[in-house]
């Protein structure tokens, strides 16, 4: 693309006022003005020759500004989120602002896919909000730092949290049968109507939905018609044992946590804690918190799965999916002895992973 331009490494005098910036290793834009991508890549962390992994998102960001922070958390949180799962790879992400007007999305992807190459393989990424697997195939033409081909990691996301669910019900009820437990998901998209048909089939009945997709949300009711639906802004406040945010991030904050009504918190949003205080205030309350990078760990360690092996072992991602549920228990039982929240524990255990792996 004859006017890309891409900025291999942004001054961190940039980000050093930003909240979300944890002395990131890499920050890229790409830029061109014919397809009118404008793009950043967050590395957060890089272990040796490793690369580091994160998807891609294309989002209406108000502001560049917006854009940078949310690759900044979120690429920050795939560290955490690599490490909990014992995998060796580091964080990254990219998020894609979504032009205004018209534009041509194949163009867009196109040069996006061609920016990946000058990166060199230091970033390996598949689809996240607002790209699907189409658009992966579209860009494989053009870069090989893609992956998310034969991997469901929808599927794989789903499962993970009905394995980190399992370990709370026990933890707080001693009983981890889906029908005499009540539930409410905010967000029925890919993961959540995911998760939605695990407690179906588990024998869940008890459920409340909310999802700004009114069509989505027709067809599920039209399916399950047990299915209780609640507007999205009131979804939080339902009086159930397990609340599951599937949304986007920021969902448990100042405000929601004080409404909340249940007892468990586990779900797929990346993000979830508005802020790092968040998690104490959920304790507090007696609320048992999931860390959200513990218990979405699915989906990554099913892309890790296909990249590994170039193809799916079913096996082996069992086994793999199976270990966030031990690592989950091993926090929360930590998190009881020590009187702190899972999120302090969860944390402190994954910075010790991210410390050993990054020097070497």
């Amino acid at each position: 693309m004859k006017k890309q331009k891409i900025s291999i490494k942004l001054d961190k005098k940039i980000f050093n006022l930003m909240p979300e910036f944890d002395n990131h290793l890499l920050v890229f834009h790409l830029q061109d003005d014919e397809s009118k991508l404008d793009s950043y890549v967050a590395i957060h962390r890089i272990n040796g020759s490793l690369p580091s992994f994160g998807a891609t998102r294309l989002l209406d960001y108000s502001s560049n500004e917006e854009a940078i922070r949310d690759a900044l958390k979120l690429s920050k949180l795939m560290s955490y989120k690599s490490a909990m799962a014992g995998l060796p790879y580091g964080g990254a992400k990219a998020v894609i602002i979504r032009p205004k007007g018209d534009f041509s999305r194949e163009k867009l992807l196109e040069s996006y896919a061609r920016g990946l190459n000058e990166l060199k393989g230091k970033f390996i990424t598949g689809t996240d909000v607002g790209l699907t697997v189409s658009d992966l195939v579209h860009m494989k033409q053009y870069t090989k730092y893609l992956v998310g081909y034969l991997a469901n990691p929808e599927k794989a996301t789903a499962l993970g949290i009905s394995k980190s669910l399992d370990i709370a019900l026990d933890y707080v009820y001693k009983d981890t049968e889906y029908s005499r437990h009540s539930f409410s998901i905010q967000g029925v998209g890919k993961v959540g109507f995911e998760l939605l048909k695990i407690l179906i089939d588990g024998g869940a009945r008890d459920i409340y939905v909310a999802d700004i997709d009114k069509k989505k949300i027709k067809e599920i009711v039209k399916e399950y018609p047990f299915i209780k639906v609640v507007n999205t802004n009131i979804i939080h406040k339902q009086e159930v044992d397990v609340y599951c945010p599937c949304a986007l991030s920021g969902a448990l904050n100042t405000k929601t946590i004080k409404e909340l009504k249940c007892k468990i918190v586990v779900g797929s949003a990346n993000n979830q804690l508005e802020c790092a205080s968040s998690c104490e205030d959920l304790h507090k309350r007696g609320i048992v918190y999931c860390p959200d990078y513990i218990a979405n760990s699915g989906g990554l360690i099913s892309i890790i799965n296909e990249y590994r092996y170039g193809k799916l072992k079913n096996i082996q991602l069992t086994k793999n999916i199976k270990n966030i549920a031990i690592i989950l228990k091993k926090v929360l039982l930590e998190s009881k002895k020590k009187m702190v929240s899972p999120f302090v524990i969860s944390e402190s255990m994954g910075l010790s992973i991210i410390k050993k792996n990054s020097s070497k």
